[in-house]
């Protein structure tokens, strides 16, 4: 089978360097197991950031112990990392880090978890939670300037996140063709591109900036391989049309979203005076697990990456893996005839 050999399939163990974004706040168990699977790293995601700290870090483990079961590969698990003004850990994101890191006392499962990913938040408080458990620490940037930084705190890996990214995005947007290369230039540990990637050509121009591998979350999302998420979900992106998208305030700043009258309903309630940051959390929360778990595309909150309004399919994980390897490796030998010629 032909593949690509980089640093991130190295370290983590993986057959192919594609990576699976987290898509939370409901659960992506199935998804992960398919990505790995198929010779990517999969990734589970949080049951949400509005559950009871102690509640939530049990449903984590239940959620990785299931992909446990349905994969012998690697698989990462994904947490938003939020801190208070004194850099100390949110009580929810403690939790989910402390679930992941207590998960891999268990030799079985330290054989499939391999990695976990966290964002949102500057990586140092949770980094003195993961350091020493084992697991390869990967942080999603949006700018060269907090690359550097998380590499100086000791991160494994990076996840380079352009501006066309679906959930959580930049005040100070950077797209992907200006952050990719900025970011591989500034720090020596692997980056993994993510926004707007879709396909094999998308890989191919990754490897030309200096990455090592891509990370997809919308196009995973239009999939038949995501049971434990509404189809209505995955149908509403592949019937986006280029544009479309939006930017809206969310949990952790600016997200990118599909429009819906869940997030008319957000811009309501930001604008009632007395609302209290909890309320706007909770609300935030439910009503992006209804998109996702319920599938109500009106009154719930989707979010999604500028790549919908170029996905026209759903794809089966267990062929699209492999074939977006494939189609790189085409494309570059294309180019390399085009510079012999």
């Amino acid at each position: 089978m032909a593949t690509l050999h980089t640093r991130f399939t190295a370290m983590l163990g993986v057959r192919h360097p594609v990576m699976q974004e987290g898509l939370g706040p409901y659960k992506t168990v199935h998804l992960a197991a398919a990505v790995s699977n198929a010779g990517g790293l999969g990734t589970v995601s949080i049951p949400g950031i509005s559950e009871d700290p102690i509640a939530g870090a049990a449903k984590l483990r239940t959620y990785i112990e299931e992909a446990c079961a349905l994969t012998d590969f690697p698989f990462a698990v994904n947490v938003p990392v939020g801190a208070d003004k004194h850099g100390h850990v949110l009580p929810f994101s403690a939790a989910y880090v402390s679930a992941v890191v207590d998960a891999v006392k268990d030799r079985e499962i330290a054989k499939r978890l391999r990695a976990i990913t966290t964002s949102a938040g500057p990586p140092s408080a949770a980094r003195r939670l993961i350091e020493n458990s084992g697991l390869i620490h990967i942080h999603k940037v949006g700018s060269t300037r907090q690359a550097i930084r998380a590499a100086q705190e000791g991160v494994d890996m990076i996840i380079a996140s352009g501006y066309e990214a679906g959930g959580h995005t930049h005040a100070r947007p950077v797209h992907t063709f200006v952050l990719g290369p900025s970011v591989t230039e500034a720090v020596a540990c692997p980056v993994i591109l993510a926004g707007g990637v879709r396909d094999g050509r998308g890989l191919a121009a990754a490897l030309a900036f200096g990455a090592e591998a891509v990370a997809l979350g919308t196009r995973f999302v239009a999939s038949h391989d995501n049971p434990d998420w509404h189809p209505a979900y995955a149908a509403r992106v592949v019937a986006a049309k280029e544009g479309e998208d939006i930017v809206f305030q969310a949990l952790y700043g600016p997200s990118r979203a599909l429009p819906s009258a869940g997030i008319d309903e957000l811009a309501l309630l930001e604008a009632r005076a007395g609302v209290t940051e909890d309320e706007l959390t909770q609300f935030k929360d439910l009503r992006l697990i209804a998109a996702q778990r319920d599938g109500d595309i009106e009154g719930g909150i989707l979010p999604c990456g500028q790549i919908a309004g170029a996905i026209n399919d759903l794809i089966h994980v267990a062929e699209f893996v492999p074939g977006i390897v494939r189609e790189a490796l085409a494309v570059l030998e294309q180019l390399r005839r085009l510079h012999a010629d």
